[in-house]
Parts: structure tokens; C-alpha cells; sequence
């Protein structure tokens, strides 16, 4: 089922620990509704799901497919989706988040560019990896689970061994085909049409992975266009449809929520992090965060400091982003 035009996209970011980048969604609560969202929505980083009971259907690349009890779901970051069950039911998930550039540095070979599996530059992505074809996958994303949910001693390096043996299974299956041969040709891709640019949020992915990237750099519409191989005029067309916004303002969102996590997660003064996330000057900082934030960078560190007592032994942290099921 194709995704209406009219439809909003939501971004939420999740704000990972540089020293060990992972964030696990689990337990009893996290069952989704069978009634379908009224926007998708992206993630800043690579979203691994481990559906537990039921079935239902995610809504991706502008199509509907359907996932049952047993699956595990690839989500690369910057890919419009959403997820709702059966009508009657209630499917119960478990999520990783995890940034796999930052978590395996140096320990994937140098020929490994597309650490965060980007969907453009693949063939025939898999979103939906089937418990009966890829058994090895689902027993490590449930070995991986229950590492962190345990946290037992050293649960960390653990965790860290079984994701990467997860990834490797991953990356093989999508840029290699089921049985690990043959070679993926991303010029083989199809071509978005007039007809369907729009209904396929994958023609803006270089645009967004750009962005994601380079926020903190100074950079122009035309050049987002360009990779994109449009005019900039067609680019914003699209973009607005596909995203609900323009492209500039979806940079400033970027930054600002680039912004949070800093003010979060080290003592720098606003001036520094407002160029630290790309801003020209304070007040244009000021200004965009106090519009989407609805409050000052003071105010907002003020209030995170006040609700986020955290002990020095916590290592995933829960904020931002989705951290809660939709109903």
C-alpha cells in the first residue's frame, strides 16, 4: 500500500554513548497497536526490532509488508517507516539501536563503507529477515538482548561481540543475497519516475545521510540537489512532500537536536555548541531552539540536569527518540 503524499515524517533521534553507542528497547510494555500511525518516522541510527508474538505490517519504501512472530527487522537510519499489528492484536518487539560505524571501529575491514547498510546503495534490501530462513540471526539478536537486559559482569564486551556477529549476518544477507554469494549492483537500482518519486522517500536518502553527517558543516541547497540529481527546485518539491518540511529547516532541526545532546552530555557554553552544530551566530541558535524546543539552551540544560540524575555506571542511554510504544 503506497504512502499517501499528504503524509508527515517524523524524525527521532537517539543520543548513544560514544563509548558504547547501543540503546535496548525492551520488556512487557512494548506491544504495537494494530492501528496504523498517521505519520512514519526515521531514526538518526540503525534500528534492529525482534518481533516476539503476533504479526502485522510495516509500511516501508512505499510498500506494505508483512512480518509474524519470530522475524527480525533491518531498519537503516534515514528510512521512513512505521509499523502497526493485525486488526485484534497487539505484537510484542524488542528494539536495538546502535551506531555500527562507532561500536566496531577498527574492527570491520577497511572495505566496509556502508557501515549503516544506507538502502540507496543496495540491491533488493531485506527489511524483513524471516526466523525460518535466518535462523542464526534471530538467535543473535536474542543472545544480544538478553546480554544487555542482564548486565551481567563485563555484559558490555559481550554485547558487543554478539552485535558484531549480528551485523556481520546482516550485512552479509544485504549486500550479498541469502546464502552470503553473489554481488550486489547498486547500479541495478531502479530509477525513481515522476510518477513515483515522491511515494518512494528513498530518492532524498544521499540528502539526509549528508546532512546526518555534516551538520556542523556549512553547506547549500544546491549542493543536497546535486546529490540527489535534481535541479534545486525540484529537490525542495520533493523533499517537502516526502518530509513535511523544507530542507533547510530540516537541517536546523538537525543541528538543534545535535545541540541537545551536547548540552546533555558535556559542560560546553552555548556559544561553543551553537558552532560546534553549525550555526553562524548565538542568536540564530538561540532563536531555532528556542522555536523548536520551546524553550532556551539554558532553560533546557537546566531542566535536564534537574530530571536526569544519572549514576556513573550507567552505559545506555534512554533519551529522545521513541522510548515509549504508540497507542
Amino acid at each position: 500500500m503506497a504512502k499517501p503524499k499528504s503524509t508527515v515524517t517524523e524524525y527521532r533521534s537517539y543520543y548513544l554513548p560514544m563509548h558504547f553507542p547501543v540503546l535496548l528497547l525492551s520488556g512487557d510494555y512494548w506491544k504495537i497497536s494494530d492501528v496504523p500511525s498517521g505519520r512514519l518516522h526515521f531514526h538518526n541510527c540503525l534500528e534492529i526490532g525482534i518481533c516476539h508474538s503476533h504479526s502485522g505490517y510495516i509500511e516501508i519504501f512505499g510498500e506494505q509488508m508483512n512480518f509474524k512472530a519470530g522475524d527480525v527487522t533491518v531498519i537503516p537510519k534515514n528510512v521512513p517507516h512505521t509499523t502497526y499489528s493485525t486488526p485484534g492484536t497487539e505484537s510484542h518487539w524488542s528494539y536495538i539501536y546502535l551506531d555500527p560505524k562507532e561500536l566496531f571501529r577498527n574492527l570491520l575491514p577497511a572495505t566496509w563503507q556502508n557501515h549503516d547498510l544506507a538502502t540507496y546503495s543496495l540491491n533488493n534490501f531485506k527489511p524483513i529477515l524471516n526466523k525460518g530462513e535466518y535462523p542464526q540471526i534471530r538467535y543473535l539478536a536474542e543472545a544480544a538482548i538478553r546480554e544487555l537486559e542482564e548486565q551481567k559482569p563485563s555484559f558490555q564486551l559481550s554485547a558487543k561481540g554478539l552485535l558484531l556477529s549480528l551485523y556481520i549476518e546482516i550485512y552479509r544477507v544485504q549486500t550479498l543475497g541469502k546464502n552470503g554469494g553473489g554481488t550486489a549492483d547498486p547500479k541495478n537500482k531502479e530509477t525513481p519516475t515522476a510518477e513515483n518519486e515522491t511515494e518512494n522517500s528513498l530518492v532524498i536518502a544521499p540528502a539526509l545521510n549528508y546532512i546526518e553527517e555534516n551538520y556542523m558543516q556549512q553547506f547549500t541547497i544546491e549542493h543536497l540537489a546535486d546529490l540527489c540529481h535534481w535541479s534545486p527546485t525540484h529537490f525542495r518539491r520533493v523533499f517537502h512532500d516526502i518530509m513535511g518540511t523544507s530542507p533547510l529547516d530540516f537541517v536546523n532541526s538537525t543541528r538543534i537536536s545535535k545541540a541537545c545532546h551536547l548540552l546533555r552530555s558535556t559542560e560546553e557554553s552555548v556559544l561553543n555548541i551553537s558552532e560546534m552544530v553549525g550555526f553562524h551566530s548565538v542568536s540564530s541558535f538561540n532563536r531555532y531552539f528556542v522555536k523548536i524546543m520551546q524553550m532556551s539552551p539554558r532553560d533546557y540544560r537546566k531542566q535536564i540536569l534537574k530530571s536526569d540524575k544519572r549514576s556513573e555506571n550507567q552505559s545506555i542511554l534512554e533519551y529522545a527518540g521513541w522510548l515509549y510504544p504508540e497507542k
